[in-house]
């Protein structure tokens, strides 16, 4: 059998907005995230991240005459989870000789001006197809220029929150997901959990459950889909400012079992966000 990929890690996670960039940084800056101006994309779609620690979140759009279609017309909320990689050269022949089918590495740039000058942020990713994982999209990326995403002035948040936890997939089969993540990883980097599995992604981790335990757990969302990308569990530094922060913006939150506070997809553009310490 072909060796794994690499130790796994998060890079960031995508929330689709389609053409809704406006609303939808509106929406987070009132649940308290400091986001980095908007970015325009050498592919033809817009960005403004919420960065942190190690990963962030991308809040993610294209004019409705973008070529870049997949992100127009594809789900809103929690649309994609990346793994950082270091050389997606590399990565790329990993999945292939993994018997699992990519995009060949694709470069692409968005200008960021920074103390005055204008450099272009620049990326390259390795895409698995479409149809890989029905709840939605996974790639790599590859940062050539890491230095002008994570940056300290984008990095303190009135939230308080500090990185990601936890990405949440429902699926139709949550087994064959993670039997997909063993043949890119290997299967020490899974666990089995009473409710499903549970991906290591380094200080993060991405757990697969059934869609109806994703419904009872985090509410209503996606109808009429058996496979979603339902929720994000983000570390907090500190919960009570998280909670004013929240209220400041208008925020309803309710809290969760164990500890934590849950915003609703209907107030986070579609997924649900988990705030724990």
């Amino acid at each position: 059998m072909p060796p794994p990929l690499p130790l796994p890690l998060l890079d960031h996670a995508v929330i689709g907005l389609g053409t809704e960039l406006d609303a939808g940084e509106a929406c987070y800056r009132r649940l308290g995230f400091t986001l980095t101006p908007r970015g325009y994309h050498s592919l033809g779609s817009m960005n403004h991240l919420a960065v942190f620690g190690t990963d962030y979140l991308e809040l993610l759009a294209a004019p409705a005459d973008s070529p870049r279609r997949e992100v127009v017309e594809g789900p809103r909320g929690l649309a994609a989870l990346v793994f950082a990689t270091r050389d997606a050269d590399g990565a790329f022949a990993a999945l292939t000789a993994a018997g699992v089918p990519a995009t060949p590495p694709q470069r692409f740039s968005r200008p960021v001006t920074v103390a005055g000058e204008t450099r272009d942020a620049a990326f390259r990713t390795v895409r698995l197809p479409a149809d890989a994982v029905p709840a939605g999209r996974f790639y790599f990326c590859e940062h050539e220029t890491p230095d002008l995403v994570w940056r300290d002035e984008w990095r303190r948040h009135p939230n308080r929150v500090t990185g990601i936890a936890e990405a949440v997939i429902a699926a139709a089969d949550p087994a064959g997901l993670a039997r997909l993540f063993a043949r890119l990883f290997g299967a020490d980097m899974l666990r089995v959990e009473a409710d499903g599995f549970v991906l290591s992604l380094g200080l993060a981790r991405c757990r697969m459950i059934g869609a109806t335990a994703a419904r009872a757990r985090f509410g209503a969302m996606a109808p009429g889909r058996a496979d979603f990308m339902a929720a994000l569990m983000l570390r907090s530094a500190a919960l009570a400012d998280t909670k004013a922060a929240l209220a400041a913006g208008g925020v309803t939150a309710s809290a969760l079992p164990g500890g934590g506070l849950l915003v609703p997809p209907a107030e986070a553009c579609g997924v649900a966000l988990g705030f724990v310490e």
